[in-house]
């Protein structure tokens, strides 16, 4: 999908723990804390642009940055808002670009970044990613069926996707699960880098849902410990 977007160069961010939204893929959020409420009516009357930053723990206790947030983040235009009646909205967040935050420009009533776009690169030359791509749309069937016996929405989606770039951060925000990895899959503008990172995460996920299988022999999940 392309988009005729102009980044601003300050944005209103949301500082969030275990978080990594990715551009092309879709967050949903709830949005329930004043500062978070104030900062969603400005952003609706007027440009619908928001980002959304991991939470950096190993900077926690920084003398004024209470809620130091990590380096790298994406900005995101909401797509859906629904109000509730208690003054509480949910809404669906669409990444559109990593960004790099390079001040924090204010904090009240809620805080906004000066932020610069940042560019994935190739890496690889575009046969290898596409067959980069192929291996890992394999190992993510691989793996769901391990898991669940079938391959789900999200996989048969990516099926559809045929630009590494899109297939890698989509990936990325909806099958990974380990936090830290997600930020630094976030933080690799390298896209071949980008996909072999998440081969070796899911060829490691596998291995090790093939052990506990072997474990586990024919006993439910809740009785693996009685083998």
């Amino acid at each position: 999908m392309e988009l005729e977007i102009t980044l601003p160069d300050e944005v209103p961010v949301m500082t969030l723990p275990e978080a990594a939204l990715f551009p092309q893929a879709l967050m949903p959020l709830h949005i329930f804390e004043p500062r978070y409420r104030h900062m969603l009516r400005d952003v609706l009357a007027s440009n619908r642009l928001l980002a959304v930053a991991g939470l950096d723990r190993g900077r926690l206790g920084e003398s004024g940055n209470p809620e130091p947030p990590y380096r790298i983040a994406t900005v995101g235009m909401v797509r859906a808002c629904q109000k509730n009646g208690n003054g509480t909205s949910n809404l669906l967040l669409q990444g559109l670009t990593r960004v790099e935050i390079l001040a924090i420009t204010r904090d009240e009533p809620y805080r906004s970044v000066r932020v610069r776009a940042l560019v994935s690169e190739g890496g690889a030359d575009a046969a290898r990613n596409q067959e980069l791509r192929r291996r890992l749309a394999r190992l993510i069937g691989i793996k769901l069926r391990l898991q669940t016996g079938a391959v789900d929405e999200i996989a048969t989606f990516l099926k559809t996707v045929e630009d590494p770039e899109t297939f890698s951060d989509i990936a990325a925000f909806s099958l990974c699960e380990d936090s830290g990895l997600k930020q630094r899959l976030l933080e690799t503008l390298d896209v071949g880098r980008r996909l072999e990172l998440l081969a070796d995460q899911l060829l490691t996920d596998i291995e090790e849902l093939k052990l506990k299988r072997r474990l586990q022999g024919r006993l439910p999940d809740d009785h693996i410990s009685l083998n």
